[in-house]
C-alpha cells in the first residue's frame, strides 16, 4: 500500500477565478479542489488500511467534499421541535446549521451562516424563536429562511432582491422513527433506500413502542482527540475490544468476576454488513435483557415478541452497537444515540442523546437515563474506555514510521453470508466484516466526484 508521502501529492490546482452573479449564485471551478487519489489506502479485499485516512489534512478536506457534503446525516430528534419557532443549531461534517419547525409546522434546515459577512445568524445551542437575525449587521431571516429585514436598505442598488439573499436551505430533509436527517444533495436517494436492510436493525430500537420515542435528559457535549472514523467504525464492527477494554467496567458490574469475562469471550452473535457502509453488532440469545433492572422488569418481552419477532428480540433489541454511514451510531441496551462530529483529522466533538420509548412510565426513563450516564455518558465507565482507546491510536499515528504501517482488519474474512435469520449478509461477533464495508463505502465516495463537483 503506498504509504510515502510522495506517493500521496495532489496535482497542482489548475488556476481560475471563481465568479458570482448578481443573484448571488457562486460557480467555483473544480479545478480549485483537486481530488486526491485514496484508492491505495484502503484494501478491503486484503484487509489493510493505510494509516493516512485518520491524518492526512488533505484527505479530510476532501472527505467533507465527498462523504459529508452527498451523505445523509443525522440532524436531530423529532421531539425537540414541539411547536414552529423552535430550533436546535448543529453541523453537517463542520457546516454550522439550523434546524427549526417553521409556521406551517414543517421541519427545515438552514446552512446558520448570514449571506451578507458570513456569521452565524443563531448562536444559541436550542430554544425558540420568531427570527434568526445575524448580531454583527442586523440581517434578519424568518423560520422559513427568507430575508425579511436589512438595515439601512436604501443604500443597496435598486435591483437588490431580498428573495435573493435568504439563508442557504438543506434541500433534503427526511425522518425516520422520529430521527430527523439532511443531506446537501438534492439528487440524493430517498432516505429509507439510503438506509436499505438497515432500518431492520434500527428498529429493534425506534420501533418498540407504538406511541414512538422521545429524548430524555438533553445533549452530552465532549471533545476527543481523535479522528471521527475511529469512533463510527468501532461502534459499526468492533464487539472484538469489549472484554479487554471493558475489563475493569465489567468487573465493576459483576464484583465476583476476576478479571476479563469468560461469557464475553464465548458469547455468539452475528454483525450486520452493508454495502453502504452501515454496520451493526450484537449478540444472539434467547433470554437477551435490558441491563437495568426497572427497565427490564417494565418491559413484556412476549408482547415485543409479538411487534418485533423472534430473531430481532433475541439478537439487536437489548444488546449491540450499530453506525448509519457516515457519521451516527446507537446503542440499543442504554437507549444512546450519538454524532461524531469532525473538527479537523484528529479531533472529534461527541454529541449524545437519550432516546427512550414514549410510553416508559417517569421511573422507569429516569433508570434508563441514569444507567446511560454512567456507562456511556460523557464520564461514563465504558465510554472512557472508548475515548482513550481512539485518542491513544491517534497521538502516535503522525510518527513517520508509523504512518508507514498499515492497520489489519482481516478478521472474519471471507465469513459473511446470508444467514437465513437476520436480513442481509452477516457475519459472525467478532469479525471486521462491517469495519470492511464502511471503509468500501468511504473508498467509493472518496474516489468519486460528488454532485457539487464539474465532472470531466
Amino acid at each position: 500500500m503506498p504509504s510515502d508521502p510522495a506517493a500521496r501529492s495532489e496535482p497542482e490546482p489548475r488556476r481560475s477565478r471563481a465568479t458570482v452573479t448578481r443573484r448571488g449564485a457562486l460557480h467555483r471551478p473544480a479545478g480549485l479542489e483537486p481530488g486526491i487519489d485514496v484508492g491505495g489506502l484502503v484494501d478491503t479485499e486484503a484487509g489493510l488500511v493505510d494509516r493516512a485516512i485518520f491524518t492526512d489534512e488533505r484527505i479530510y478536506r476532501q472527505e467533507l467534499r465527498r462523504v459529508f457534503a452527498p451523505s445523509w446525516l443525522f440532524l436531530a430528534h423529532e421531539d425537540q421541535f414541539a411547536k414552529p419557532g423552535d430550533f436546535f443549531t448543529t453541523y453537517m461534517g463542520e457546516d454550522p446549521v439550523i434546524v427549526t419547525r417553521d409556521r406551517t409546522n414543517t421541519i427545515r434546515a438552514f446552512l446558520n451562516s448570514c449571506r451578507h459577512r458570513g456569521a452565524r445568524v443563531c448562536r444559541a445551542d436550542f430554544g425558540t424563536t420568531r427570527n434568526f437575525t445575524c448580531t454583527y449587521h442586523g440581517w434578519s431571516y424568518d423560520l422559513a429562511g427568507k430575508l425579511v429585514s436589512v438595515p439601512n436598505r436604501d443604500g443597496y442598488p435598486g435591483d437588490f432582491e431580498t428573495g435573493q439573499w435568504g439563508l442557504v436551505e438543506v434541500p433534503g430533509i427526511d425522518s425516520y422513527h422520529g430521527l430527523i436527517f439532511g443531506t446537501w444533495n438534492s439528487e440524493a436517494p430517498p432516505l429509507r433506500t439510503a438506509l436499505g436492510e438497515m432500518t431492520w436493525y434500527m428498529d429493534a430500537m425506534l420501533d418498540r413502542d407504538p406511541e414512538g420515542t422521545v429524548v430524555v435528559g438533553g445533549i452530552h457535549k465532549w471533545v476527543l482527540e481523535g479522528n471521527w472514523k475511529l469512533a463510527a467504525e468501532q461502534f459499526a464492527t468492533d464487539w472484538y475490544h469489549v472484554n479487554m477494554s471493558h475489563a475493569s467496567a465489567l468487573q465493576l458490574l459483576a464484583p465476583k468476576a476476576k478479571g476479563p469475562k469468560t461469557e464475553i469471550v464465548h458469547r455468539t452473535g452475528r454483525q450486520y454488513v452493508d454495502p453502504r457502509g452501515h454496520g451493526a453488532g450484537f449478540p444472539v440469545h434467547p433470554k437477551n435483557r435490558f441491563d437495568a433492572q426497572t427497565v427490564h422488569d417494565w418491559y413484556d418481552y412476549g408482547a415485543l415478541r409479538e411487534r418485533l419477532g423472534d430473531a430481532r428480540v433475541e439478537g439487536p433489541l437489548t444488546n449491540g452497537h450499530a453506525t448509519v454511514f457516515p457519521n451516527f451510531s446507537y446503542l440499543p441496551v442504554n437507549g444512546s444515540i450519538r454524532v461524531w462530529h469532525p473538527k479537523g483529522p484528529d479531533r472529534m466533538e461527541v454529541w449524545a442523546w437519550t432516546v427512550l420509548d414514549r410510553s416508559m412510565p417517569p421511573e422507569v426513563k429516569e433508570a434508563q437515563r441514569l444507567y446511560n450516564l454512567r456507562t456511556f455518558g460523557p464520564s461514563g465507565i465504558f465510554e472512557q474506555d472508548d475515548g482513550e482507546n481512539w485518542s491513544e491510536v491517534q497521538s502516535i499515528s503522525r510518527g513517520f514510521i508509523t504512518n508507514r504501517v498499515p492497520l489489519n482488519y482481516q478478521m472474519g474474512i471471507g465469513s459473511e453470508r446470508d444467514d437465513g435469520r437476520y436480513p442481509g449478509m452477516t457475519s459472525e461477533l467478532y469479525s471486521d466484516a462491517a469495519g470492511r464495508a464502511f471503509y468500501a463505502r468511504w473508498k467509493e465516495l472518496m474516489t468519486t466526484p460528488a454532485w457539487h463537483e464539474e465532472q470531466p
